[in-house]
Formats: C-alpha cells, structure tokens, sequence
C-alpha cells in the first residue's frame, strides 16, 4: 500500500439526469437552499475522522462545472478529490468511478449524491462493518409500512416485514473483491450490493439514518430544503447600552414616547433600549458596534430617534448576508413601568427589526445606579443566521 494513499475510497456517484425530479439540470447539479446537491452530498465525506480517496462521477456535459464545484467544496482537502465522466447507466459510471481511484485502496465506499443528507456517522458504520466482515455492508432502516404483494392492482398477499429493510447508500465492499464483481457482471443490477452478491460475496447490514434519505421526486427536493433550513448555523450576540436621566429631555425608549417621564442623556434621543438592540445584532453578525457604526462625530445623529439606528442596522446585518432569528431584551430600571406599554413596544421593535422582539423589565432592588433611579440599563440578545 502506497503511504501516500488513503486506505479508504468512495466513489460518489452524481451523473443522474434527475427526470423524475422535474429539472432541466441534472440532479446533482439542482440547488437545495442556495447549495448544489453535489456540494451538500460531499459534506459527510470531509466530516469523516479518516482521509479518503474521493472520485466524483459527473455528467460529460457538466464536468468542468462539477470539478469547480468539487474543488470549492474541498478547499484544503482538494488533492483527495478528482471528478471522472460518467457512463451510460449507474452501473457504467460506479465503474468508471472504481477505475479512476488510487492504487492502494482497500475498502471503497459506493454513495450516491441524491442522498445528500447522509450523516458522516453512517459512512463510518459502514467502513467499520467492512473491515469487520471483509465482505460487503450495507445501511438500512427497518420497514414501517405494511407491505403488500399485488397482481393487476388487486391485494395477493402480506409481506412479513420483519424480515425486510430500506437499503440505503454508501455501500461498502473491500476494493479488490468489488473490482472483481464489477469485471464479472453481465446484467445490470439495482444497486451495488446486489451485484456483489451476485458474484458470490455476501453482504451484512448495519443501521441507517433517515437524513440519509434520496432526493428523487419535486416533494424530495422540498423536504431537502427543509432540512437545510433546519441545519443553518446560527450566530448570536450581545449588546449593552446605559443612559442616565436627563429631566430637560423626552422620554423615548423602545422606539416610543413616554410622556410625563424623564427623558434621557445622548447624542441622539438617549434610547438606550434600541441602541442595545443595535449593538446585539451587529455582534451577533460580527459588524463590529453601534459606537463604531453610528459615533457622535457623525453630526445626522444628533437627536436621532431610535428607529432611525435600528432600521439602519437591520439593513448594514441583512447587506452582509444575515436574516434575523430574533431580539430578546432586558430593561433594568425603576421607570417608566415597562409592563403598561410591553406590548407596544414589542409591537413597534417587531415591525422596525422585522423578526420577533420580546422585551422583559426588572428593578434592581435599590442596588446600584438603576436602583437609586439614577437611570436605565438594558441588555438585548439577538439571533442571526447566514442567509441562502
């Protein structure tokens, strides 16, 4: 074995046309909340713990398209990754994926792109139970469905489904005795573990994940954008804002006017509570501070109400490729009594943020500057998300 060669090989089939998935592409060039399927099915590989030799099988139509693809999707690990062109049928193109690996390989590993999803635990399962057995794996999960034979649509029989799995892919097989099946074929089979076992190897099962899922129909590929959706990685931050009370001034704090209160001390309108919210959202997406984005050197501000600072950041967040999840705020403070008016103000902070805002007040027991009514205190936490 070269000491250069991983052990480990997949062939990551990806040269399906994708007709019955609606497209004019081909499936695993057809984007799933912003990414291609090809680039969401590599995922998995580069979360293994082990290095592996990956080739990717890719339409001729769409191979130099599928090696920028693969290439940008590998960064750093780009040298374990080549893409080859596809044949006629899937069996063709895992053949021609089998062919272009390394000499070296002992286990290779046989995965199609549809299933995009696929946990990198379940490629572990996988290789683990091949170099267990030295014979082929395959995943699967047990059947739930009463299964019925049929004959001109009318019900012949009941299937005991105990004895009956969802197979699934990657499908794991020592390199060599896969070469060797492969070379022997003379029919075509449904999937690799069939035509394995039809040179005479034998094949053993290990559990599936349901992640792990083929994108086939338009319905696949919505419940794929779905569990994209749900798997976007999300970024929080925190902002802090303090202003004393300024009795010669209006009171503005959440974006409304309190009348009969003392106002507070500012360059702007003093409205500590949307200035902390500001600061919890450019935090949270790493844009640095509203001091920095909005100082007192920048003469538009003087007496700027707080909505003007909240629209504007909202829009510097969401220019930066962000959405916003949510804003939650605490007010420390003797007054005003924020509960009259905590609907309002979640109301007006809602509309302005454009995503939900709770606000939450408390006094400080006397303690401190807030205590003594020396001023208002308050602390927002926001939630943002990269966008697709």
């Amino acid at each position: 074995m070269r000491p250069d060669v991983p052990p480990l090989g997949v062939v990551l089939v990806a040269a399906g046309s994708g007709t019955r998935l609606g497209s004019s592409e081909p499936k695993a060039f057809v984007p799933v909340a912003g990414r291609t399927i090809l680039e969401r099915s590599l995922d998995g590989l580069f979360g293994l713990r082990e290095s592996a030799s990956i080739v990717v099988v890719a339409p001729a139509a769409k191979l130099r398209e599928a090696q920028q693809l693969v290439k940008s999707a590998a960064g750093p690990a780009a040298r374990y990754v080549s893409v080859v062109t596809g044949g006629d049928s899937r069996q063709a193109s895992v053949a021609a994926g089998l062919a272009a690996l390394p000499e070296g390989v002992d286990v290779v590993l046989v995965h199609d792109a549809a299933r995009a999803f696929t946990p990198s635990a379940v490629f572990e399962r996988v290789v683990r139970g091949v170099r267990r057995t030295r014979a082929g794996v395959v995943p699967a999960l047990a059947v739930a469905d009463t299964i019925k034979t049929t004959d001109a649509g009318t019900v012949t029989g009941t299937l005991d489904r105990s004895s009956l799995a969802a197979v699934q892919t990657p499908q794991g097989f020592p390199f060599a005795e896969l070469v060797d099946a492969y070379r022997a074929a003379t029919e075509e089979h449904t999937d690799d573990a069939a035509l394995f076992a039809a040179a005479g190897g034998t094949v053993s099962v290990v559990e599936g994940d349901p992640l792990a899922f083929k994108i086939t129909t338009p319905w696949d590929l919505r419940g794929a954008e779905a569990v994209a959706g749900a798997t976007v990685p999300v970024r929080t931050g925190v902002g802090m804002d303090i202003h004393a009370f300024d009795e010669s001034r209006p009171l503005w704090l959440g974006g409304v006017y309190w009348p009969a209160e003392p106002g507070l001390a500012g360059h702007s309108d003093g409205d500590a509570l949307c200035h902390a919210v500001c600061d919890a959202l450019l935090s949270a997406s790493g844009l640095g501070d509203i001091g920095g984005r909005f100082g007192t050197f920048d003469a538009r501000f003087i007496d700027a109400h707080g909505d003007v600072f909240i629209t504007e950041t909202c829009a510097i967040v969401r220019g930066a490729g962000y959405e916003i999840g949510n804003v939650a705020v605490q007010v420390t403070a003797n007054r005003p009594k924020i509960a009259s008016r905590r609907v309002e103000m979640e109301r007006k902070l809602t509309e302005l943020v454009g995503a939900p805002v709770s606000v939450a007040a408390t006094t400080s027991d006397g303690l401190g500057f807030t205590g003594r009514g020396e001023g208002v205190a308050v602390i927002a936490t926001a939630l943002v998300y990269q966008s697709r």
